[in-house]
């Protein structure tokens, strides 16, 4: 079973992944493409928080 630690670094990975992907779509004016990463974006951000990540320096999106 993966660690605390492993499992932060393996969400904040994930978590800037989904918001460099969500900046494109919105630049590129795919709002469709945008809805749905955004809703992985909620996710992440939803198990970030419960893990106690300060997501202040990390969220570049802050939806």
């Amino acid at each position: 079973m993966p660690s605390n630690a492993e499992i932060i670094k393996e969400t904040v990975e994930q978590f800037k992944k989904i918001q460099r992907y969500m900046l494109v779509a919105k630049r590129e004016n795919a709002e469709e493409t945008y809805a749905e990463l955004k809703d992985d974006y909620i996710s992440l951000k939803a198990v970030l928080n419960v893990l106690g990540v300060n997501l202040s320096e990390l969220d570049k999106i802050k939806e």
